[in-house]
């Protein structure tokens, strides 16, 4: 599903781009001084959740000279004033003047958070590809060009690698997906990813940082996934239980954070610690499961939901059959970044600060397994 999240408390040439999601970094580790940080920070997508939240955060530090803000349409008043000192600019990345407000700001890292997940209500998936690739090209041509750039952070997903019945127990950086995508936010992922890599060949001086997030869900961030665990039933794939590595909103920025002020070069995998099923997931919050055969859960879907933002395509058809599980030791190891909350605690916390009142209570359904799974060690003596 969607990594990308709208707040819901609601460049160079096409030849960079690679063919496979498995094109990992493989310049050596950045080994500048720890100590070297950022001064002045440039974040796109500042509207959306994590970009928001982001600029709010390097505001607050000290340590930071300068935070610019920038984004195609106006902040509210709400994210205006939690973004603090930070400056603000309105700006579409596809746009040459991005490469003016990075030169005339002296800009010495950038982190790019715009690329996103649902097409506009206003366009379909074209629109959706033009802002998220041809964005990506011209913020990183402006990079290229500007000598006072020396990190580029990138925020990508582990849809990257794709979900099937063949996957590994763990997805490596270097992992390959089995199929590469034909169109979707995955699509446009791999290709963003890409840019970038060929940035860091033109520019070995500037630390090229890419975090693959897996599925991001919490109390005020809105994805497909968590607008799909919400309703009152939930529709599975028949004989299928994904297996779900799940990434709490706060350690997403987190993680953020620290490859901002870290300026580690390399591709990232960034996940909470251990897994949760979807079968699991539906009794926690107290969901009933419908388990429908894989070709009517899109009509079961786009019924229910009525909204073309959250119906299905193949990809998310795809995890939502067999999930995705990613290997984090470069994370903590690499990058140095534990996130806070394993993955049944960030679902915990969803259920929670969402305020989803169960269908079926959870305790209820405790119970009847801890008596159905005594009877069964009954019988079997």
């Amino acid at each position: 599903m969607d990594s990308d999240g709208r707040s819901g408390g609601r460049s160079a040439d096409g030849s960079d781009a690679p063919d496979a999601a498995n094109s990992s970094d493989t310049r050596a580790p950045d080994n500048r001084d720890p100590v070297d940080y950022p001064k002045v920070v440039l974040v796109t997508g500042a509207c959306r959740f994590l970009g928001g939240y982001l600029t709010a955060r390097l505001a607050q530090n000290p340590l930071i000279n300068h935070v610019i803000a920038v984004d195609a349409i106006a902040p509210s008043k709400d994210l205006l004033r939690r973004m603090g000192r930070a400056e603000f600019v309105r700006a579409d990345i596809r746009n040459p003047f991005i490469a003016k407000v990075i030169r005339n700001g002296d800009v010495d890292t950038v982190v790019h958070a715009a690329a996103a997940s649902y097409a506009p209500r206003s366009g379909g998936r074209a629109t959706l590809k033009e802002l998220n690739v041809m964005g990506a090209i011209q913020l990183f041509a402006a990079c290229q060009k500007a000598p006072s750039v020396r990190r580029v952070i990138l925020k990508s997903t582990s849809e990257v690698y794709g979900s099937s019945a063949r996957d590994p127990v763990l997805f490596a950086e270097s992992s390959s997906r089995r199929r590469p995508p034909g169109e979707g936010f995955a699509r446009d992922s791999i290709d963003i990813e890409g840019y970038a890599r060929g940035l860091g060949r033109r520019r070995p001086d500037i630390a090229v940082a890419i975090l693959r997030l897996a599925n991001m869900i919490g109390p005020a961030m809105d994805t497909a996934l968590s607008r799909y665990l919400a309703g009152p039933v939930v529709p599975t794939v028949l004989g299928h239980d994904a297996r779900m590595q799940l990434l709490h909103e706060q350690d997403a920025l987190g993680a953020m954070e620290r490859a901002t002020m870290a300026g580690k070069a390399g591709t990232f995998n960034v996940g909470a610690s251990g897994i949760i099923m979807m079968s699991q997931a539906i009794r926690r919050s107290g969901r009933l499961a419908l388990s429908v055969p894989r070709s009517a859960l899109v009509a079961v879907d786009s019924l229910w939901r009525a909204t073309r933002n959250t119906e299905l395509d193949r990809e998310q058809l795809d995890y939502l059959s067999y999930g995705r599980v990613m290997d984090t030791t470069r994370m903590r190891t690499e990058l140095g970044f534990t996130p806070k909350w394993t993955t049944v605690e960030a679902f915990d916390d969803y259920v929670r600060g969402r305020g989803l009142k169960p269908i079926v209570d959870p305790l209820w359904v405790r119970s009847v397994e801890e008596r159905a799974v005594a009877a069964a060690q009954r019988w079997g003596r």
